[in-house]
């Protein structure tokens, strides 16, 4: 194992100017609203997102299916966690006939009052369609509603999609930071 160093950006945006209705989810998607009883469905989403990602080698928890469940009940333990900025993407599978719960986000007050994104995902086969957009301005609407003014959130700065996502989003660059993490090399 060798210690190495990932370059992530912290972010920041203000919402406390009324946003922009947010859209509806993609045709054949649903937006879930946050309920504890899927915690698991939100865990199940983190883990298919993140877990062939390098956010799971800077983060080891996101590749680990457990690793995402014992995260997500800690969101949802923290005291600042805002069920309204919290949501569920879900797909209706018509040639499987079951649901696939396929993007997730999850969002927190900080101690100083500001709001924070924990993890924005959606499972690989579904990008592309503006389904993240649509999780992350419900999110932004959420943190707005609480009277949050300002929301932040960290992300790797080789995440070209994600980064455009949010700067088309208003968020702008106010921190660079280095996470060590233990990479294994062949």
């Amino acid at each position: 194992m060798v210690s190495t160093y990932f370059k992530r950006y912290r972010m920041e945006t203000d919402v406390s100017e009324g946003l922009v209705e947010p859209p509806g989810p993609p045709t054949g998607y649903r937006l879930l609203a946050w309920d504890a009883a899927l915690l698991e469905a939100h865990a199940d989403a983190k883990y298919l997102s993140f877990r062939n990602e390098l956010d799971a080698t800077v983060f080891p928890c996101l590749g680990e299916r457990d690793g995402c469940l014992r995260l997500m009940r800690e969101i949802a333990a923290k005291p600042g966690f805002l069920p309204d900025a919290t949501w569920l993407a879900a797909f209706d599978n018509s040639e499987t006939g079951r649901t696939d719960y396929v993007g997730t986000i999850q969002g927190i007050e900080t101690e100083d009052g500001q709001g924070s994104i924990q993890n924005l995902g959606v499972v690989p086969l579904h990008r592309g369609c503006g389904l993240g957009t649509c999780l992350l301005r419900h999110a932004l609407e959420g943190f707005r509603r609480n009277g949050l003014r300002r929301v932040s959130l960290e992300v790797t700065a080789d995440n070209h999609d994600a980064i455009r996502i949010y700067r088309n989003h208003g968020f702008r660059t106010v921190k660079t930071v280095f996470k060590s993490a233990e990479v294994a090399y062949l």
